[in-house]
């Protein structure tokens, strides 16, 4: 006699139903993004999808939220920046805000919502080797959003557009992305930027320039994805300036 089959947690399958959704939203955009092919690419029965998130508003904020969860995810898994400054782990998903309950449309992070802490600055002056492990971890992240994590970061940019043309999804869209630039002004801290918090942004537009200029900018299908070296080189380059400024 078979043993039936256990049905997956209810967190595991809003996982799983983010994590479809943000690879159809890469592979055919946002037209490619409906709840039954979320439910066939998951291999979830028919209106698994739309039980958990009625709308697509509330799907697509979900996708923000499992977006900003795994991006905080790669930055604390990096050794790296993990050793500047003492920077710990990911931060729980609620500092981006959760994903609202069954029906509710697009909260990814309501009124209340806890925010990141920035941890305060250290006395100036770091070693240098510490401003080292920080390009080397961050041409690392780059690399793997750039090769392994391309799909993620190809959905990001989808759903940035749509978000800023939607006024429902605007709130979320900019909240859900409030828990990387904490990170990164932590850091910055860390390594003795006198503002971090604008060394951060800085420091944010330019990876995100980056990224954008090799996965869909104009020359993304001619021009290979830099290596190692070339990233670590340009990734010194943004922190020496970022930390000139900040």
């Amino acid at each position: 006699m078979s043993t039936p089959r256990t049905r997956p947690p209810e967190a595991d399958r809003r996982t799983l139903i983010a994590d479809t959704a943000i690879d159809l939203v890469a592979a055919a955009g946002l037209r490619g993004l409906t709840h039954r092919a979320v439910d066939g690419a998951a291999g979830l029965p028919a209106g698994s999808t739309s039980y958990y998130f009625r709308t697509r508003t509330a799907l697509i904020g979900a996708c923000y939220a499992r977006l900003a969860e795994l991006d905080l995810g790669d930055v604390g898994d990096l050794s790296g920046f993990g050793g500047v400054g003492g920077v710990g782990g990911v931060g729980e998903v609620g500092e981006v805000g959760e994903v609202g309950e069954v029906g509710e449309v697009g909260e990814v992070g309501g009124e209340g919502s806890p925010r990141p802490s920035l941890p305060p600055p250290p006395p100036p002056g770091p070693a240098p080797a510490d401003r080292e492990a920080a390009a080397a971890a961050l041409a690392g992240l780059l690399h793997r959003w750039l090769t392994v994590g391309r799909a993620r970061q190809l959905a990001r940019f989808e759903l940035s557009l749509e978000a800023a043309r939607n006024p429902e999804l605007e709130a979320d869209f900019h909240r859900a992305g409030q828990g990387a630039r904490a990170r990164a002004a932590g850091i910055l801290a860390a390594l003795g930027a006198r503002r971090p918090e604008e060394a951060a942004e800085l420091l944010v537009a330019w990876t995100d320039g980056l990224l954008y200029d090799r996965l869909a900018g104009a020359l993304a299908r001619s021009r290979p994805a830099p290596d190692l070296p070339e990233l670590t080189s340009i990734t010194r380059r943004m922190l020496d300036a970022v930390l000139v400024e900040g």
